[in-house]
């Protein structure tokens, strides 16, 4: 069967972290990624829960953007509150 090559680009931090749980378990991480991409092709899916943080949606990163900018050209309006104890 024909291969490709495949290249992913992760920080160091990464990288070692992979490397030393593949060397751990006698794999190379070509041989890890192998077995990721075999069994996401077998069952369709992602093999592990991937979870969205809805902080980061674009929804949500419009409005800071546009509440950052109000902020800096001082168009921003916070009211004042008393502080709840819990």
């Amino acid at each position: 069967m024909a291969q490709i090559e495949v290249s992913f680009k992760l920080t160091a931090t990464d990288y070692a972290r992979m490397e030393q749980v593949c060397a751990e378990r006698g794999l190379s991480m070509s041989e890890a990624f192998t077995l990721f991409a075999k069994k996401v092709g077998r069952e369709g899916r992602i093999p592990f829960a991937v979870a969205l943080d809805p902080f980061y949606s674009a929804s949500n990163m419009d409005y800071l953007r546009r509440l950052k900018k109000k902020i800096e050209t001082g168009q921003a309006h916070f009211a004042q509150h008393d502080l709840i104890e819990a």
